[in-house]
């Protein structure tokens, strides 16, 4: 498809859900109190079938769901069983995100229109996939069996070693994309963690966790880095959570950086639900250091700070930092899992730093000018990834929220328009070297000249996959069910571009697979797990479309994706992903085959 022609179809799917909006307005404004009544009182499956309530067991420590586990905890099963997102798609609720780990499962209903539409029973095992397709099924425990329960966290590694570690992290891209600590304060944070003391003070213990935590994302790169000696991650990672009892005493900002460590590596490694409760702890620190509030404009970046004033400057610039990284996880976890963010937008300021806020002196990071040259694109902190975090929150809290449920057609409509909106407003401000396009071209097989930045790369996956998100919710709309066709019209066009930014999604991946970096394989398989559930409901929608055959290949394309993410040999929890995946998407290619050839023989057959 031709870039004008997309433009071009775009502008007037746009046209349709502008004037579905005024048929629904007309409708609400024509319609009888007592029928407003009722409507309001709707669930939001009630348009098409009855909800499901109960979610999928949690699974047990081999990753499986069993019903003598569930029976042990059951107070605690009521509880994280609880579901905030609900999928649903043409008007279909199709079941929830648990809140326990983020999966998203068919209900009862679901099922049962999957068999309508397919002709066919789906393997529900293989649906299930026993766990979320993007974070790894078999997360390590917090202690292993016969593990000590540290008081002072072990012996820390040569002191040569670790400040080798952090030459190597200060000179990377991850350490501009993510400056998860400050370059001259975590030197301090080293000098008192070698400090000869008993080793017992909670300050010793406090910088000992963090650099145990810091050694703990290193040992992420450390393939690409080629440090030496070779560093256990996890055993660095219980070493520093055995630590946490004591380092919570202290409210600073060593405390904050070993927490959010620990978070940001649980998430990396795929672990979203450990990830997600050290976030939490994480923001809690923060909120206390008064993080959340903007205290860095008092100097400005050109102004370089007095020699008295360095520390208490760089601690408060390092603790916005912080902030933002926090806040781009927050909104990230919410999004995916339905889970309440941990952190309200109300209480927050939100103004966007200038562009070179987070680089203002070359020692903040240990970069060459050169290398910190490209920081307006490659860091997680650039203005454009930050707002771009906005929005996501605002689609979060609008669409997603349980306020959103009780809204009627009228409103739905009018947020995905102002929504749409803001998001191609978002996208045009952005440098048009790197400015996601509305729709990716199928055949695209190269990005540009070069190499895509990973930050640019995840721009081009969230553009696309908010794009989705937020016309995915116009499926929740009533006029599905009562075939109003004035907003019906609309509201079809609205989806239609839920599946085409799906779609764009894996081509997108298709041409991008090589500058996806290994530690952002479990962040990024999000994206292409979360299109095929969309491009799939659509195969069951409308089997007769044109490019239903075409959407059936690319959902068989994703498990070669998937594995071309990872450039190295897998590992063992990896290998059961990928089989994983290529069973899941094989049940869901093979469901979408069989409604495809059962709409053309009751096509045929009328």
């Amino acid at each position: 498809m031709c870039r004008a022609g997309s433009e071009k179809d775009l502008v007037e799917r746009l046209n349709r859900i502008e004037r579905a909006l005024e048929a629904a307005r007309r409708n609400q404004g024509s319609q009888d109190p007592a029928d407003e009544e009722r409507d309001q009182s709707m669930t939001p499956s009630s348009s098409s079938a009855r909800a499901s309530t109960d979610g999928p067991d949690p699974p047990a420590a081999d990753g499986t769901p069993e019903a003598a586990q569930v029976r042990a905890y059951d107070s605690s099963v009521r509880a994280s069983g609880a579901t905030v997102g609900k999928l649903h798609f043409a008007g279909y609720y199709m079941g929830d995100i648990s809140s326990y780990n983020g999966v998203p499962f068919f209900s009862a209903d679901g099922q049962e229109w999957i068999r309508s539409r397919a002709g066919e029973d789906a393997s529900i095992n293989t649906l299930l996939a026993l766990g979320p397709l993007w974070q790894t099924q078999h997360p390590a425990p917090t202690l292993l069996p016969g593990f000590p329960v540290l008081t002072t966290g072990g012996e820390l590694p040569d002191r040569a070693v670790v400040e080798e570690c952090l030459s190597l992290f200060s000179a990377s891209h991850f350490g501009l994309a993510f400056p998860v600590i400050d370059h001259a304060l975590f030197l301090d944070t080293i000098e008192v963690a070698y400090r000869p003391t008993d080793g017992k003070s909670i300050e010793v213990v406090a910088a000992k966790g963090c650099v145990f935590a810091f050694f703990a994302i290193v040992s992420l790169f450390q393939q690409q880095w080629k440090s030496s000696p070779e560093i256990d991650g996890q055993a660095c990672v219980m070493a520093a959570q055995s630590l946490l009892v004591m380092i919570l005493q202290v409210t600073n900002i060593t405390a904050l950086e070993t927490v959010f460590m620990l978070a940001l590596y649980h998430l990396f490694c795929g672990h979203l639900h450990q990830g997600a409760m050290f976030h939490s702890a994480a923001c809690r620190v923060l909120f206390m250091l008064g993080g959340h509030l903007d205290t860095t404009a008092t100097c400005t970046p050109n102004q370089t700070p007095e020699a008295d004033d360095c520390r208490e400057w760089r601690m408060k610039n390092q603790l916005r930092r912080l902030f933002w990284l926090s806040y781009k996880l927050d909104k990230e976890i919410s999004l995916r899992t339905g889970q309440p963010p941990s952190i309200d937008d109300e209480h927050c300021d939100l103004s966007l730093p200038q562009m070179n806020w987070w680089t203002q002196c070359a020692g903040d990071l240990g970069g060459s000018p050169s290398f910190l040259d490209e920081a307006t694109v490659t860091s997680a902190l650039q203005p454009d990834s930050l707002q771009l975090t906005i929005i996501k929150s605002k689609i979060s809290r609008t669409l997603y929220s349980v306020a959103a449920l009780k809204k009627t057609d009228a409103e739905m409509l009018r947020d995905i328009r102002e929504l749409d909106d803001e998001l191609e407003g978002w996208r045009t401000s952005v440098n048009p070297s790197y400015r996601p396009t509305l729709t990716f071209p199928r055949g695209t097989v190269a990005l540009r000249k070069g190499r895509l930045s990973m930050e640019e790369i995840i721009l081009h996956f969230e553009y696309h996959y908010l794009m989705a998100m937020i016309h995915r919710a116009s499926g929740r709309c009533r006029c599905w069910a009562n075939g109003d066709g004035g907003t019906l019209e609309g509201v079809s066009s609205s989806l239609a571009l839920s599946v085409q930014a799906s779609r764009s999604t894996l081509y997108f991946l298709r041409a991008a697979i090589h500058g996806v970096e290994e530690v952002a394989f479990w962040m990024v398989v999000f994206y292409p797990m979360s299109a095929i559930i969309t491009i799939f409901c659509n195969l069951l929608h409308e089997p007769l479309n044109p490019q239903a055959e075409e959407d059936v290949e690319l959902l068989g394309s994703v498990p070669k994706l998937v594995e071309g993410m990872r450039n190295r040999q897998l590992t063992p929890s990896e290998l059961i992903h990928v089989k994983m995946v290529h069973s899941y998407v094989g049940e869901l290619s093979r469901l979408g085959r069989c409604a495809i050839s059962k709409a053309r023989r009751d096509s045929q057959g009328k």
